[in-house]
């Protein structure tokens, strides 16, 4: 069997997970991981090559890129220029379909292919929506998140000047509508009202009720445990009260990672340009023969 080559580009809470994910895969192989400071490795990384260019890792067949979401559009750029496919876990519902306008045309110039926000929320549940709008077209449908941390809140809010370390948990408060809960550790001198006022006005956090807590220790409260509860209420043809729900409790990092080794394997075979996951077979996250597959599934 030819294994994918795989590289994990940064090693923050989701390329912690990524690694786990890329090892305990039978069709991948782990090529190496990216990383700023290539002077600092950590124990579990010391079997595996750690660089600070992917292009140093010599061939590479698909870049798990688990950098914050705000870094995703220049990093997928500049990878798929070089001829290697990039799945990430971008999270800006609202900026998606830019994303993806921007890097299908690199893709398509350079043969390659980008999977766009294939995490949990937008990427696997995606797939859910979607199957409930083709079961009920017509309808409403309610995604409530949490409680639990959301990882690209938090590096968000940790991005804030004065912000030394931040927690965002997302309070669900039902029909789609929730709180966030941001608990900061300040640097040194900085002020907390210009602080909080800031994360207030950040794009992640303005659409939603916020609420700053300052404390001594975020990692003291730190817990990566998320989760969904998707309601859609709909029609089927002329027949109305057609209702579907969906539940998980998960590791936030641990599903956000596997969907994108999943991900990873579909970009294989898929031609040239920029996809959401929607846009492709659900067979072709899968590991294993079409036809086994179809007689285990359908």
């Amino acid at each position: 069997m030819t294994k994918i080559k795989a590289a994990i580009v940064g090693y923050g809470n989701i390329g912690r997970y990524a690694l786990e994910a890329v090892l305990a895969a039978e069709d991948f192989e782990l090529v190496g991981v990216v990383r700023r400071n290539i002077q600092d490795i950590p124990t579990e990384l010391a079997a595996y090559t750690v660089v600070d260019d992917i292009e140093k890792l010599g061939k590479v067949d698909v870049a798990l890129l688990c950098s914050p979401t705000r870094a995703i559009g220049d990093l997928a750029e500049k990878i798929l220029s070089l001829g290697i496919n990039t799945v990430d876990s971008f999270d800006v519902h609202s900026d998606i379909v830019a994303l993806k306008k921007r890097l299908d045309n690199v893709a398509k110039q350079h043969n390659r292919v980008a999977v766009v926000s294939a995490g949990w929320d937008p990427g696997s549940d995606s797939i859910l929506r979607t199957l409930m709008l083709a079961m009920a077209p017509k309808g409403v449908t309610f995604t409530n998140f949490g409680p639990g941390m959301s990882m690209g809140h938090s590096v968000a809010a940790k991005a804030i000047a004065g912000v030394k370390d931040a927690l965002s948990v997302t309070i669900p408060l039902g029909t789609g509508v929730h709180r966030r809960m941001v608990y900061i550790e300040l640097e040194a001198g900085a002020n907390f009202n210009d602080v909080a006022k800031a994360i207030k006005a950040d794009s992640y956090f303005a659409s939603d009720e916020t609420h700053i807590r300052q404390v001594d220790s975020v990692d003291e409260l730190k817990d990566v445990g998320h989760g969904v509860h998707m309601t859609h209420k709909g029609v089927s043809g002329a027949t109305h009260n057609q209702l579907f729900e969906y539940s998980m409790r998960i590791n936030n990092p641990a599903l956000t990672s596997q969907f994108m080794v999943s991900a990873a394997r579909a970009s294989m075979k898929q031609t040239s340009g920029a996809y959401t996951v929607i846009e492709i077979p659900p067979v072709n996250f899968l590991q294993g023969d079409l036809d086994n597959l179809i007689a285990k599934l359908v």
